[in-house]
């Protein structure tokens, strides 16, 4: 019978020791940054407080962010020099928390500042498919104005796909002609090149934001829901 000895065994204890801490500190990088992370096994994400040092984030190209076309949702003015694109889930609760961060962007910035919605619905959160799709069904039976009616809504009163007939409702728009909008499906391949181009921008997790000064071509990042003053900080530095 093979027996260990004290040494051996301590070593054992470290070397699994070492590894929990490993697992701890890569899920609690994706929770400071405010952030819900694609991935295997991903949990669902909680509300945890603002953080005060998130991590730098990797910065594309101007080239490889999609360019704004008759495709997207843009609240503001749309000669903006500024665009926010936010690539987002409506189910996402850093989602929910940013979303009146950037409204607010957009009162203090006037026409210097856009907000661009594109979708990108993790796979963990098993309402955000649906959801996303009924925005593009409100847009199509109602316009731009509807389309963010029906964001502002869900972000409001949450994303309960069972609702989403009455929130459709109550914005103003036919419930029958909706729903048979969102049954069929029509909008899933809009959502999934939403979320590639969102993936071809660096996105990780939502909300993941991509700020673009259109003229001088320069990009900034700022994922998760981070604090007003940061994404002035970024929108600053990019129009000076």
């Amino acid at each position: 019978m093979t027996t260990s000895t004290p040494q051996q065994e301590t070593k054992m204890w470290f070397g699994i020791t070492m590894v929990l801490v490993g697992v701890i500190v890569g899920f609690t990088g994706s929770k400071m940054a405010g952030t819900s992370v694609q991935g295997p096994a991903a949990p669902t994400a909680q509300v945890q407080p603002t953080p005060t040092a998130p991590a730098e984030d990797p910065v594309p190209e101007y080239a490889d962010v999609k360019a704004l076309d008759d495709t997207d949702h843009v609240r503001g003015d749309a000669d903006a020099d500024i665009t926010i694109i936010e690539y987002s889930d409506l189910e996402c609760p850093f989602c929910a928390r940013v979303h009146p961060t950037i409204t607010q962007l957009l009162k203090d910035y006037g026409d210097k500042v856009n907000w661009a919605y594109r979708h990108y619905p993790l796979s963990f959160h098993p309402n955000a498919q649906k959801a996303a799709e009924a925005t593009e069904c409100a847009a199509e039976l109602g316009g731009n104005d509807k389309f963010w009616a029906l964001v502002d809504m869900i972000y409001e009163k949450g994303s309960d796909l069972t609702q989403l007939g009455t929130y459709a409702k109550e914005i103003g728009l036919n419930q029958t002609a909706f729903q048979s909008c969102v049954d069929s499906g029509k909008y899933a391949s809009k959502t999934a090149a939403m979320m590639q181009s969102g993936t071809a921008a660096g996105v990780q997790g939502t909300p993941g934001n991509v700020i673009v000064n259109h003229k001088t071509k320069k990009v900034a990042v700022v994922s998760g829901a981070q604090p007003l003053q940061n994404f002035k900080d970024a929108i600053d530095g990019l129009l000076n």
